[in-house]
């Protein structure tokens, strides 16, 4: 007796990694290409890495420093996500479009205000304290 088709109909094992693999890279590119957002956030990626990289930090206190900022990318990632379903759905305001672009843009700054007391809290813990 065959079991029913549970899950998604389509590719499986490597083939199915590959091809999630670029639709990932293809959102990367799209992300990119149409969000001011993320620029900045690569931007701020990049800055974080030359500066961690540059901090005589411990290795644990390097890879948080890096991974909240990493966290604001995918939230911000997610919220843009959001934006162009709602946007997908029609242009006209609707109170819960409103709501939606909303809450995803508040969890973009809760990622961003994590980040930034992450960052004063262990630089100051490490450079002020430690003295």
């Amino acid at each position: 007796m065959t079991q029913p088709n549970l899950g998604k109909p389509g590719n499986k094992g490597i083939k199915r990694i590959v091809k999630a693999a670029g639709y990932s890279i293809q959102g990367l590119k799209a992300a990119f290409k149409h969000e001011a957002a993320v620029r900045q956030e690569l931007a701020l990626l990049v800055a974080a890495i030359v500066i961690a990289t540059w901090l005589d930090v411990s290795m644990l206190e390097r890879i948080t420093l890096l991974a909240v900022v990493v966290l604001v990318l995918i939230v911000e990632l997610m919220n843009s996500a959001i934006e162009a379903v709602v946007d997908r759905i029609g242009v006209e305001h609707h109170e819960l479009s409103g709501r939606a672009k909303d809450i995803g843009s508040a969890a973009v700054m809760v990622a961003l205000i994590f980040a930034a007391f992450t960052w004063l809290y262990i630089l100051v813990n490490h450079y002020l304290w430690s003295v």
